[in-house]
């Protein structure tokens, strides 16, 4: 039989496990519209905790420049990758990572840290 300090543990890490499921996979996400400007739809995303904004929506058959700025040292924000579309980079702290491509197709696609933990999607309409 589990005494009192057992339950109140067992419970804490159950509120625990709940709120970490909600923040990486449930939480309300930024959407954010690109306008193009001189040919190319450019956003700057903040990689702190998260990705922000974290929902970008684009126009197929224009390039697109994603620019990755971390502020944090968290082993898993220090690569993001784009698999849709075969473009990954190395995110050194502090420093802006350009990521370049055209998507062609509409749909909506995920970029994602190594780990699948912090996640972004992309709307290409």
């Amino acid at each position: 039989m589990m005494g009192p300090a057992e339950i109140v543990v067992t419970l804490g890490g159950i509120v625990l496990a709940a709120f970490v499921a909600w923040f990486f996979w449930f939480s309300p996400r930024e959407v954010t519209r690109i306008a193009e400007a001189a040919g190319v739809q450019e956003a700057e995303i903040i990689v702190k905790g998260g990705y922000t904004p974290d929902v970008i929506v684009v126009k197929a058959g224009l390039p697109v420049r994603l620019r990755f700025i971390r502020q944090e040292t968290s082993p898993c924000s220090e690569m993001v990758m784009l698999a849709d579309f075969g473009k990954s980079a190395t995110l050194p702290p502090g420093q802006p990572v350009d990521v370049e491509f055209t998507p062609d197709k509409p749909g909506e696609y995920d970029f994602t840290c190594q780990m699948r933990m912090l996640r972004g999607k992309l709307i290409v309409e």
